[in-house]
């Protein structure tokens, strides 16, 4: 589970920091890779406690940390 949960940061570190370099968001290196990280997190911990999945670990861990940077961003912004 460690294996899993380390694998699930770096996932969405890398989504985090793709999304800024491509130009998908517009929040900052940083803010996005926090962004991404805690989205990513917040569904490791679901996925644990609940069992709500969408596959496999790596997928999870893509469609938390794109639907966190699709959320929290936009929800914000005036």
């Amino acid at each position: 589970m460690l294996f899993v949960l380390m694998g699930t940061v770096v996932i969405a570190g890398i989504v985090g920091y793709v999304s800024e370099k491509s130009g998908f968001t517009h929040n900052g290196y940083l803010p996005s890779i926090i962004i991404c990280i805690g989205g990513a997190f917040l569904f490791f911990f679901l996925r644990i406690m609940f069992g709500f999945r969408f596959g496999a670990p790596g997928v999870d861990a893509l469609i938390s940390s794109i639907g966190a940077l699709i959320i929290v961003p936009t929800h914000y912004r005036k």
